[in-house]
């Protein structure tokens, strides 16, 4: 288990130097520099350049990028609040992302899981149509639909919670937001869910366990459940992710000052050490979640085991 362990993180640090070193190199060949101002002339941005130290060669750049980011600096921002430090923009926008992706993965994996568990036993019944139907209307419609539906009739006719994110209302406004983004999320666990309870409950091994005269709700949560857990793991392993770094469109539709504002407005800005940042920590949070999933599988489901401790069989 250890050196699988080892392994794994390894290989996620090896990514990560990849991805780094793949981003360098697009960003080298996007047109224009951080320093697009008409006003500035060519000496002028040229002594910008030097004084950033983007004139040196891009191998040079991206050694010293790996070599400042191992000690915790990356870098400054260029233009979007220039010359301020990129620690200081992500304190206050990462946060306010990570709490909405957390909400929404709660919200959406909670939800997902009770009408998948309801609608299973309850084949060709209202409530497993019903349930049919939100899961098609979650995955076929957009977080931003919702996020559009909620923001105009809970926000504005009911007033319930605020249409636009509010410092002095930080829980109130990441409230919609959540609830947009949480929909994709509970369509995809509640199909994932109720297709595999489905499975699960005309194999042999319940069949054994109702002729033992078990039965109810309970045998469905412990006995068929947990067979169920690890594809639901796989397909929400990605999602959260996403939900956790946040969705440009549900931000700008809220105006929530998050991580998908701020990427956005360093690519429009060519602001590069805030552009590779950004990709960095999307690239930890997918590989760490998914090295947290390759994990739980052994803790779900016990007939998983690792081979010389470095594969699973």
């Amino acid at each position: 288990m250890g050196k699988y362990v080892f392994r794994r993180i390894l290989m996620a640090a090896v990514t990560l130097l990849v991805i780094i070193f793949v981003l360098f190199l697009l960003l080298e060949f996007m047109p224009g520099t951080p320093f697009n101002d008409e006003r500035l002339t060519a000496d002028q941005k040229a002594h910008l350049q030097a004084l950033y130290g983007l004139d040196r060669p891009m191998p040079i750049r991206f050694l010293n990028y790996i070599k400042n980011m191992l000690s915790g600096d990356f870098g400054i921002s260029y233009s979007i609040a220039q010359n301020a430090e990129i620690r200081q923009l992500l304190k206050t926008r990462l946060p306010i992302s990570l709490q909405i992706g957390g909400q929404a993965v709660l919200l959406g994996t909670a939800l997902g899981l009770l009408l998948g568990i309801s609608a299973a036993p309850l084949k060709r019944t209202p409530f497993e149509a019903l349930s049919t139907l939100l899961s098609v209307i979650g995955v076929s419609l957009p977080s931003y639909v919702f996020a559009l539906i909620l923001s105009y009739y809970i926000g504005y006719k009911l007033g319930w919670f605020p249409v636009l994110y509010q410092a002095e209302k930080a829980f109130s406004s990441t409230v919609l937001p959540s609830i947009s983004l949480s929909m994709m999320t509970m369509a995809t666990i509640t199909r994932f869910t109720k297709t595999e309870m489905l499975s699960v409950l005309n194999s042999e091994y319940m069949l054994f366990v109702q002729t033992k005269g078990l039965s109810g709700f309970s045998v469905i949560v412990r006995h068929a459940l947990r067979n169920t857990l690890t594809p639901i793991i796989t397909a929400l392993a990605p999602l959260i992710v996403g939900l956790m770094t946040g969705s440009l469109m549900v931000e700008q539709i809220f105006s929530v000052p998050g991580l998908g504002s701020l990427l956005v407005a360093a690519i429009q800005a060519n602001d590069y050490n805030v552009v590779i940042t950004i990709m960095f920590i999307y690239s930890v949070l997918y590989i760490g979640i998914m090295l947290a999933v390759d994990l739980l599988y052994c803790v779900i489901d016990p007939r998983i085991r690792l081979s010389d401790g470095e594969r699973y069989e």
